[in-house]
């Protein structure tokens, strides 16, 4: 799997990984199983970071069933909102990037 603009400019740590999963998933339900397969970390890494994800405010639990949460990205978080930001300049760049190798070529 090809890493994201976001995680290939911040680096890869688990914290990162977990919102580049959730911005990735932006608007869906996702429990913590789905999070660690698609974000590419073990359980206990995401458990280690669980409590300060939840404490930034970066996930919102959407739903519960027994004692399943279900989890989304927090789009009205001020990190959240600065790390879309970046994304969307690194995105911009990269296009630019592009274009400019096509012309060339």
């Amino acid at each position: 799997m090809e890493k994201s603009l976001l995680i290939k400019f911040l680096g890869q740590n688990p914290v990162f990984s977990v919102i580049d999963f959730l911005i990735e998933n932006k608007g869906m339900d996702v429990t913590k199983k789905e999070i660690i397969d698609g974000a590419g970390i073990s359980r206990a890494a995401l458990f280690k970071y669980w409590g300060q994800i939840e404490e930034q405010g970066i996930v919102l639990v959407t739903r519960q069933f027994g004692k399943t949460k279900l989890y989304t990205l927090n789009s009205k978080n001020l990190i959240i909102k600065k790390l879309l930001e970046l994304e969307s300049v690194l995105i911009g760049r990269a296009l630019d990037n592009h274009k400019l190798i096509r012309v060339s070529a």
